[in-house]
């Protein structure tokens, strides 16, 4: 009997093992019950580290920038008003013309002798009314008669008047003082009414007109300083002398003028040049432009630091840019702006700050 219940030395093994893997889960278990398990500890999040500098706000005059084309202050061009022939030319071109003075002559064509038979015609019509009101007075003459040599008269002053118009016109004189630009005409040409005969510029003062954006156009006001630059670096001082009241409905801009003097009398008229009109004064900020950059909306500006060491982002206006640096508006009076680290932090977030350069 004893000997059927005898266990061979592999089940013995498999027996003290199973025994002993309840004994160390009983311990395991029983440990837990009695003592609740530790807390796992969470690392403490680091604190960025950024650097920065503090910038104080300044003057900055700004300017509106526009592309604008140069004209002459008055331009006109003198056409013949009469028929004839061109007799003589009294102005040649690049002259300077003053108010009044005679450009051109033009033929007769029997003007003075219509203007003397007008002269004469006037005198008789005159003694024929004056003898018909004498007779009139002693009822000698029908107050019809009498009408119709007061009407007699009348036509021939509107003659005498269109011959001496006629005689003037022979003439073409200058409306103001001006530079004969052009001429159109030479001895001998036979001219008809309306044939241009000279072109006349103004340019001792000059207009420079050009299209400024529709939500620019709040911040002009009449009599603003402009500096005018043409292409070859020379520059000219101005004044905004107009601003249309409505946009163009193409361009949605609006349209400007601006009246600068020009003393040396350049020969600017009908070239382009760089508008810049002096705006009021506003409070900006000097930075790099690397410092820039955008939110998730898109939005331009800068990263600062506050008095409770957290990280704001503010919105800022580009007002112009250059190789020097870049001019914002849209921060405190004095801000502590990020340098270095912007781009690892967020706002809202505390910072560390490194250093602050002044």
């Amino acid at each position: 009997m004893l000997k059927k219940l005898s266990f061979s030395p592999v089940v013995i093994a498999v027996i003290l093992t199973v025994a002993l893997l309840l004994w160390l889960f009983s311990g395991d278990n029983y440990s837990a019950k009695q003592q609740a398990p530790a807390e796992q500890q969470v690392p403490k999040a680091e604190i960025a580290v950024v650097e920065t500098e503090w910038s104080d706000a300044k003057a900055y005059q700004a300017t509106q920038v526009a592309q604008g084309q140069v004209m002459p202050w008055r331009s006109v061009s003198i056409k013949a008003q009469q028929a004839g022939t061109v007799e003589a030319i009294l102005k040649q071109q690049g002259e300077r013309a003053k108010q009044g003075d005679k450009l051109i002559r033009l033929s007769d064509e029997g003007r003075a002798a219509s203007l003397a038979q007008a002269k004469a015609n006037l005198v008789l019509r005159k003694s024929e009314l004056d003898s018909a009101r004498a007779l009139g007075k002693n009822k000698f003459l029908s107050a019809t008669e009498l009408t119709r040599l007061e009407s007699e008269l009348a036509k021939a002053q509107a003659e005498l008047t269109a011959a001496e118009l006629a005689v003037t016109q022979r003439e073409p004189v200058a409306p103001f003082d001006a530079m004969v630009d052009r001429r159109h005409v030479e001895i001998g040409s036979l001219v008809q009414p309306g044939t241009e005969l000279m072109q006349l510029v103004q340019i001792n003062k000059l207009k420079v007109t050009a299209q400024v954006p529709q939500q620019h156009v709040s911040a002009l006001a009449l009599g603003q300083h402009v500096s005018l630059r043409l292409l070859d670096g020379r520059k000219l001082d101005g004044e905004l002398s107009f601003i249309s009241y409505a946009a163009d409905t193409a361009t949605r801009s609006f349209y400007i003028e601006v009246t600068a003097e020009n003393p040396d009398l350049w020969r600017i008229a009908g070239a382009s040049a760089t508008v810049e009109i002096a705006l009021d004064a506003i409070q900006a900020h000097h930075i790099s432009p690397a410092l820039l950059s955008l939110d998730n909306s898109g939005q331009l500006g800068l990263s600062v630091v506050n008095e409770q060491k957290q990280v704001e982002f503010y919105p800022v206006t580009l007002l112009s840019a250059d190789n020097d640096g870049a001019w914002v508006s849209g921060l405190p009076e004095r801000a502590q702006i990020i340098t270095q680290g912007a781009g690892f932090v967020k706002t809202g977030d505390t910072v560390r700050i490194a250093g602050a350069k002044a």
